[in-house]
């Protein structure tokens, strides 16, 4: 039994999110961010990483938070606003858009709980579960449940 957890932490809508940190394979800032026509509404674009393409998933909109500030009219944006995630699931490498970035936390598996049940809909499917921390909750996402909602009909393979 694993004795702590290391989690990768990072806001949306100044909600406190973490991902295991073993999934994470750098943050960076925005690159120049390429559309895709007709992509689903949580499909921001695409992005060049040292000569990698990449997907760039619109966190807060997969959760579905509603939009965020990505939600504009399909076109080149050259400073995207927030933060880019890299991660990296069954060799699936995508970027995840979140709004700002936190600390590296490490904290004991006996405190992880359940999603709260007052959570509902997409967000809580994608959870894997919550920590309670003296600011509230950190709510730790699935990142392989991430990488694959819904995956028909998105632009990951």
């Amino acid at each position: 039994m694993v004795a702590e957890q290391q989690l990768c932490t990072f806001f949306i809508q100044e909600i406190l999110f973490g991902i295991n940190v073993h999934d994470v394979q750098e943050v960076i800032r925005p690159h120049t961010l390429t559309p895709v026509p007709l992509a689903p509404p949580d499909i921001c674009g695409l992005i060049n990483l040292r000569g990698q393409i990449l997907t760039v998933i619109d966190l807060q909109q997969r959760l579905d938070m509603g939009k965020s500030a990505m939600g504009l009219p399909a076109k080149l944006i050259e400073d995207p606003p927030g933060f880019y995630i890299v991660v990296c699931v069954d060799e699936q490498i995508v970027s995840l858009l979140v709004d700002d970035v936190g600390d590296v936390l490490t904290l004991p598996a006996e405190t992880f709980q359940p999603p709260p049940a007052t959570l509902t809909g997409r967000m809580r499917q994608l959870l894997a579960g919550a920590y309670p921390i003296a600011t509230g909750f950190l709510l730790v996402l699935d990142t392989a449940k991430v990488l694959n909602f819904n995956l028909k009909n998105s632009f990951i393979h």
